[in-house]
């Protein structure tokens, strides 16, 4: 059940990989990569905002290289090129000649999600790819007819689950798709139910954390549902389809809903689109499905009478590749200088952890040493807290503690801290809890990258009135 490739995709996804291994040590870590740090040293069997798949990887790769970007972003490095090989595969199965798995590899590669998204270490990446791996084995099932893919479509769906949920949609809405439009017949089969089974099984522990913390998830869910709109939603999905793969995505639809056998994956991209929109869902949950659909269309472009459409493809491909490298960290960390997130959010927010810990550690070594040994840091955002964890030791530096999101989980100050240095702007519950608050320091990244924490200041809160174990319950914000 191997998945292999002609040379030019296996030469395609070498090169992602090569610009990906070039590219994965430059600036410094994403926000979500650091709380992932964190969180991989706060190991649980669930967190309040994710699975503990991510976590554990992060760990994983500090373990095996302490300290390295670069290494610490190879499994997502990996994600990504074997989506490309993936991809290719889908369209050999749909009887795709080398042009159509070439075609299809390459809008994986071009696409701002599924190529350069393997620069993060983030849920993205590798919950594409095992999307991408899940539809493969589905639409080799329905080639070949081998239940044994059914039950690895479920192993393959339990991985998943350890790192975000929302592969649960994917099968409630394309199950209802091929009940609708077949194949019926894989729905009742043996190996599928026990694939399903074993997938339900390998959450349970995540689940009795949710369940013993509250439902964080559930909330959370709310949350990010604030924080996308309709207009949003679409915008974003056709951006992760890239400039071959939003035209290439829809001549997919079209045929895919023209073609009995794969009708299913049709309905269950628009079911994904719809549930996604009227729920807490952002546009580039459903790319793990385009790489199918992808297929479909090359495979159909590659048997129009001359050809001509696949070659007109072409320029579109090289003008991906092109933006797919114009994302990536490859200019020198300086032309960042007075940009800010609107033009590449992951950049933006990848400088200025370093100089963010140094204000802390400045402002800390400022106090009386009778004063620093009961002083803690507390920060409004889980990415700064993360980055006092990864960065503080170095500068002599207390834990970091946050009360937001999943770092509220990982517990309060201890009750004998009655100096907090607070990292953000205090909410009026923290004011009320110390006698004096004044500001004393604020974080300068040294590029003016007008990122999350650029300019953000940092407090000085003394004579604490109440006890962190009374006072944290109050603070939680998600």
């Amino acid at each position: 059940m191997g998945v292999a490739g002609s040379w030019p995709v296996l030469a395609l996804a070498g090169a992602l990989g090569l610009a990906l291994a070039l590219t994965g040590g430059r600036y410094g870590y994403f926000g979500d990569e650091l709380y992932f740090w964190a969180a991989g040293h706060h190991l649980d069997w669930g967190f309040a905002d994710q699975p503990p798949l991510l976590p554990l990887i992060a760990r994983a790769m500090d373990v095996v290289a302490p300290g390295s970007l670069a290494v610490m972003r190879l499994p997502a490095l990996v994600c990504a090129v074997g989506g490309v090989l993936f991809a290719a595969a889908i369209a050999r199965e749909m009887g795709g000649t080398r042009r159509a798995q070439l075609l299809t590899a390459a809008a994986v590669a071009g696409s701002p999600v599924l190529g350069a998204g393997g620069h993060v270490l983030a849920t993205t990446p590798v919950d594409t790819f095992l999307w991408i791996v899940v539809t493969w084995l589905l639409v080799r099932w329905v080639r070949l007819r081998d239940d044994r893919l059914l039950l690895w479509s479920g192993l393959v769906t339990g991985l998943a689950l350890q790192g975000k949920y929302t592969i649960v949609f994917f099968w409630l809405v394309a199950g209802v798709a091929i009940a609708a439009a077949g194949p019926r017949e894989l729905l009742r089969r043996r190996w599928f139910l026990a694939g399903m089974a074993v997938a339900a099984l390998s959450c349970v522990p995540a689940v009795l954390w949710q369940a013993r913390n509250g439902w964080p998830q559930l909330e959370l869910g709310a949350v990010l549902a604030g924080e996308h709109s309709p207009a949003g939603f679409f915008l974003l999905l056709l951006g992760s389809a890239g400039v071959l793969g939003t035209p290439l995505l829809v001549y997919g639809l079209w045929r895919a809903l023209r073609t009995p056998e794969y009708r299913f994956l049709g309905w269950a991209l628009a079911g994904l689109v719809l549930v996604f929109v009227l729920t807490f869902g952002a546009g580039y949950y459903v790319t793990g499905l385009f790489p199918a659909l992808w297929a479909v269309g090359a495979v159909g472009l590659d048997r129009v009478r001359g050809r001509w459409p696949v070659w007109v493809a072409w320029p579109l491909a090289v003008l991906s590749a092109a933006m797919v490298l114009a994302v990536l960290p490859v200019r020198p960390v300086e032309t960042l200088a007075g940009q800010d997130g609107a033009e590449n959010l992951v950049n933006a927010e990848s400088v200025g952890w370093p100089e963010l810990a140094d204000a802390v550690a400045g402002a800390y070594r400022a106090l009386p040493p009778e004063v620093r040994r009961r002083t803690v840091v507390v920060t409004g955002h889980y990415w700064s807290a993360s980055a006092i964890e990864r960065y503080g030791p170095a500068r002599g530096l207390p834990h970091g503690y946050s009360p937001h999101r999943g770092f509220w989980y990982f517990g309060p100050p201890p009750d004998d801290a009655t100096v907090t240095l607070y990292v953000g702007d205090p909410p009026a519950r923290l004011r009320d809890s110390f006698t004096r608050v004044h500001r004393v320091a604020a974080v300068d990244n040294g590029l003016n990258v007008k990122n999350t924490f650029q300019s953000a200041p940092i407090w000085l809160c003394e004579d604490q009135r109440e006890r962190w174990s009374a006072l944290w319950g109050r603070l939680r914000v998600l």
